[in-house]
């Protein structure tokens, strides 16, 4: 059974919302679905701010749904012990959800300008929906009726987002665009292998480190370059090497994305799916017509900086220069950086 959480916060000092009838509606959808038994519907308002890791740790949902009001980039106001507005910003609501992204599947901000918060949030958490401006209070309950209607008749959460928007047109609002979506089909779905992949003992070096041996890996012919702080505290010394990059026409980037997601998919990590997310961001942009190199960059680092600490790491160093090296000349100058997780420069 999936649960569904609805936290709701109207602060003293701020405008007075129908809260309690979104409530309502919400629960009158799912009274008729046909799959109204496969869900469970947990209210909760007057959020204050200690409330969220509270209620997200307790009730351990699958969706999230927050109703109030928003205040673009500043955050969202919840309430303060007084009952009066406290915001909670952009950054800690996104360090918020990556601490439940192995539980939450989606996120749906009904409140004013969230769109910042959704962008945040997508980061960790596969399909979130904000607000690209104000909302008003008619609007946000036609589109929670759509958007459960839909999840109540067993529709993914794409078509509940498209759902939620039709039945805003329906009633002749305008505000039928004001929805956005942030979903992450997982094309890069990867599994952990059973088995972590270990270098070889004969590279182990003897320390007097008194929490256990030091795992230190050679990679390449000395140890004179630079040193890389992989998984469990390992150290990768690597000798820097110059890289010669190809021409960036050249390359095939989705093929070499491919080749770099598959070794690194061969890592055990705690970090699986914060490098999966990672991925996919980078397929979602490059399957765009005219895809943001940066935007591809940035992704990238992400998932780089989660694999680096896997254990192992070090001894896929040698198998990932070859396609980094390619994607990097793909990224152009600003992302030559890239290649100092795999020893070379430019």
């Amino acid at each position: 059974m999936k649960k569904i959480l609805i936290l709701s916060a109207n602060p003293k000092n701020t405008p007075n919302l129908r809260l309690d009838e979104e409530v309502r509606e919400i629960k009158n959808t799912f009274a008729i679905s046909p799959h109204r038994d496969d869900f469970q519907i947990i209210t909760e308002s007057a959020v204050r701010v200690d409330d969220l890791t509270r209620f997200l740790s307790h009730h351990q949902p699958t969706i999230v749904h927050f109703s109030g009001h928003g205040s673009g980039t500043d955050g969202l106001a919840l309430e303060d012990n007084f009952g009066n507005m406290q915001l909670v910003s952009t950054q800690a609501l996104a360090k918020l959800f990556d601490l439940f992204q192995q539980q939450v599947e989606c996120v749906l901000l009904n409140a004013c300008y969230s769109e910042a918060q959704a962008d945040s949030i997508h980061q960790h958490i596969d399909c979130v929906v904000g607000m690209n401006q104000a909302i008003g209070d008619k609007t946000a309950i036609k589109f929670s009726i759509g958007f459960y209607t839909a999840l109540g008749a067993g529709m993914n959460y794409e078509d509940c987002f498209q759902m939620g928007c039709t039945s805003i047109d329906l009633q002749g609002i305008p505000e039928y665009a004001t929805p956005e979506i942030k979903i992450r089909r997982r094309r890069y779905q990867t599994e952990t292998p059973p088995n972590p992949v270990k270098s070889d003992d004969s590279n182990s070096m003897n320390n007097n480190n008194k929490g256990g041996q030091n795992r230190s890996v050679s990679v390449g012919n000395n140890v004179t370059g630079g040193a890389i702080i992989t998984g469990n505290n390992s150290t990768a010394n690597i000798n820097f090497q110059q890289a010669s990059l190809p021409a960036p026409a050249s390359v095939n980037i989705e093929a070499e994305i491919n080749n770099l997601l598959e070794i690194i998919a061969k890592l055990e990590t705690p970090d699986r799916r914060k490098i999966d997310n990672a991925f996919a961001d980078v397929q979602e942009e490059l399957n765009k017509p005219q895809p943001d190199r940066d935007e591809v960059g940035d992704a990238l680092n992400r998932a780089l900086k989660y694999a680096k600490k896997a254990e192992g790491f070090a001894s896929t160093i040698g198998r990932l220069q070859p396609h980094l090296t390619k994607i990097t000349a793909w990224l152009g100058a600003d992302w030559h950086d890239l290649l100092s997780v795999i020893g070379l420069t430019v």
